[in-house]
């Protein structure tokens, strides 16, 4: 008679339950909570259960509708740290989804603009032997900007492609190459197109590093050729208290150590065979021959003459140099900046390199 009156007392809670306001919503809630459970814990067996994120999102949720103390009784393998943490973690996206900006963008400093880019690229695409220091001396130059080589490696990273077509100069620009204080001095060789030796002088100013001149001889060099190209490389141009040489043993000669006692020029001598004593000048006729030599052909000697005098020219005046700060070693005064919004492309050494210039 005991059992029946208890029996019937859990009925009639049950039935009370059901019929309050919710009552049937927390009984199904309860009875999924435990079923869902039931599912995680024969899954897991003998080890601890690994919650899925529909487990979770299942749990969480029908936590939701239960009361603390029906949940504490009904919860088997939730914890209070599993609940703390999803609610976490909905916290978490609430405001990250509140204040972060639109779009998806870090907040921060807005990047170059799209005219910048574009002139970057092209610069890039013009100019495929620049590297991103030269890239961003120019355009700073050009249109009075303070880019560093950085911004414009990722500029070119994400905007720019190589292609089948930026791999040297065209044929066009190759074949019409083919038709037309203390200063150091040097020497280095040329072969034209038919393999015939030229030796070209280059002398440079330290200090600025401007070129003073080229002077070219074909053939072998002796004491009075070796003369003669030093005067014509430094005609009009003055001369220096001192110069400094290598000891290759062209500059052993008498008549060249009487020509400079004659000019009244002291003469100063790199150590032997240490290239870095002697940077400046060995540096310049690196780049002569990866910016101009290896991408041009040489007919004659006035062919190779023409050729220099079109890149001393653009070393002077145009080209950027980074023991300058950026600047020319021939600053020509006011230079006008460029728009980006509207600027031509001046080409130097017959289309070898293409700068941006004022319109």
């Amino acid at each position: 008679m005991r059992e029946v009156f208890f029996l019937l007392f859990e009925l009639l809670s049950a039935l009370a339950k059901l019929a309050r306001p919710g009552g049937s919503r927390t009984v199904i809630a309860e009875n999924l909570l435990l079923k869902q459970q039931l599912i995680i814990h024969n899954r897991a067996r003998h080890r601890a259960p690994n919650l899925t994120t529909r487990d979770r999102s299942v749990l969480g949720f029908l936590s939701l509708l239960l009361n603390p103390r029906r949940l504490a009784r009904s919860a088997i393998i939730i914890r209070p740290s599993t609940l703390l943490r999803f609610h976490y973690a909905l916290k978490k996206r609430k405001y990250r989804q509140l204040y972060s900006p639109r779009g998806g963008k870090k907040p921060g400093p807005k990047g170059p603009s799209n005219d910048v880019i574009n002139a970057i690229v092209e610069m890039k695409q013009r100019n495929p032997r620049f590297g991103c220091p030269r890239i961003a001396q120019q355009i700073n130059v050009a249109f009075g900007l303070d880019l560093d080589k950085d911004t414009v490696r990722r500029i070119l990273a994400v905007h720019y492609k190589t292609g089948p077509g930026h791999h040297g100069p065209s044929w066009l620009t190759t074949i019409g190459h083919a038709k037309d204080s203390l200063w150091s001095v040097d020497l280095f060789r040329c072969e034209s197109i038919v393999l015939k030796s030229h030796w070209v002088m280059v002398v440079m100013d330290q200090y600025t590093r401007r070129i003073i001149g080229f002077a070219v001889h074909a053939g072998n060099v002796d004491g009075q050729a070796l003369c003669r190209m030093f005067n014509d490389a430094t005609s009009g141009a003055g001369w220096p208290e001192r110069i400094s040489s290598d000891n290759d043993p062209l500059f052993q000669y008498r008549r060249w150590k009487a020509n400079l006692r004659v000019l009244e020029i002291d003469e100063i001598k790199s150590l032997p065979h240490v290239p870095m004593s002697h940077p400046f000048v060995v540096r310049l006729i690196g780049s002569v021959r990866r910016e101009l030599m290896d991408h041009t052909l040489l007919w004659t000697k006035s062919d190779l003459e023409n050729k220099l005098q079109n890149y001393q020219r653009y070393y002077n005046e145009y080209r950027c140099h980074s023991s300058r700060d950026g600047a020319t070693p021939v600053n020509s005064g006011s230079k006008r900046i460029a728009a980006l919004n509207d600027y031509p492309w001046k080409k130097h050494c017959r289309g070898l390199f293409q700068l941006p210039v004022a319109a």
